[in-house]
């Protein structure tokens, strides 16, 4: 008999929480799109998504990309695809993302001045009822999106979407930078290079592709793509990672 080898306890509520956010994701995709905000914009209304990416930029300032290891419903698919491909995604993917979100972020800013500012505040703009799946048009783009990311998980590897397409991404790398810059008291890995026996369990493990060891080896845990989901943290068998609430540079 094969056995199956259990996944830590906190690794295993992290699973959970991702699955439920996938499952929620035809109700909530409203909340996370991208064109809605150029379409408030262009008729001066603030709405649901633009406030939830305004939160998660407030978020990171504390606690950087938790959101992303934990309760993303993107994410979630694309670990869901991990046992079909495990390779490690290209970090030279990265900047793809910052190369959509910025033309994004003024095409934005062009189409709230262009309509004299943002006037009104709406979480349900266009969208009655609250939730996407009243909306048939939702269903065509909730298949697109789940084809996309998990596609790029599929072709490129772990979390290959997170790296190349993700536009809500740079919001908390953005917030984590300035936190970091500030020195505030946030949550944080943190490493003890004299406890690390190079196994490389933790640069094996990332689902971000990170190379986790190096990092641990230099002391320094920060990295722009870390999405704190603690998989170094639990499987590391000499205990060199840890979360830490504290200040950093």
């Amino acid at each position: 008999m094969v056995k199956v080898r259990q996944l830590p306890t906190r690794q295993r509520v992290r699973k959970a929480l991702l699955l439920l956010s996938f499952l929620l994701f035809p109700l909530t995709l409203y909340y996370f799109s991208p064109v809605l905000i150029i379409q408030g914009a262009s008729e001066g209304v603030l709405g649901a998504s633009a406030l939830v990416f305004g939160l998660m930029f407030l978020a990171s300032l504390l606690f950087g990309r938790l959101w992303c290891g934990w309760a993303c419903p993107a994410g979630a698919l694309q670990e869901l695809a991990e046992p079909v491909q495990a390779r490690r995604a290209s970090r030279r993917l990265d900047w793809i993302k910052w190369a959509v979100w910025i033309p994004w972020i003024l095409l934005i800013a062009v189409m709230a001045v262009r309509s004299g500012g943002l006037r009104r505040v709406d979480p349900l703009y266009q969208l009655e009822g609250g939730v996407t799946v009243t909306q048939p048009y939702w269903y065509m783009v909730y298949f697109v999106v789940i084809a996309v990311f998990l596609g790029l998980a599929l072709l490129f590897g772990r979390r290959a979407g997170c790296h190349v397409v993700c536009w809500m991404a740079p919001f908390m790398i953005l917030g984590r930078w300035l936190r970091n810059r500030a020195g505030w008291t946030a949550l944080r890995l943190v490493a003890e290079p004299d406890r690390c026996t190079a196994c490389q369990a933790c640069t094996r493990g990332c689902p971000m592709s990170l190379e986790v060891s190096a990092m641990v080896e230099k002391g320094d845990m920060e990295a722009a793509e870390c999405i704190l989901c603690g998989t170094c943290v639990d499987g590391c068998p000499s205990r060199a990672i840890r979360f830490s609430f504290s200040a950093g540079k």
